[in-house]
């Protein structure tokens, strides 16, 4: 069995590594729209319940009790 002579294997070799390259912008393009559609998934939230507890008693009074002045 012959092989290819070496210029077209490198060309074949080009060709494919050109079209990933084109493949990797195209998905990184889409996750980005598709992300900056939805900011709520980069909210940092508590992961625990005692930091929840943490967070909530960080904050001030008027903020967790209905308002009071």
């Amino acid at each position: 069995m012959t092989q290819p002579p070496e210029e077209e294997r490198s060309e074949a070799i080009y060709t494919a590594r050109a079209s990933l390259v084109l493949l990797a912008f195209g998905l990184a393009v889409l996750a980005f729209l598709v992300a900056i559609d939805r900011p709520h998934w980069f909210s940092i939230k508590p992961v625990s319940g005692t930091a929840a507890a943490m967070a909530i008693s960080a904050q001030p009074a008027a903020t967790t009790r209905g308002g009071l002045s």
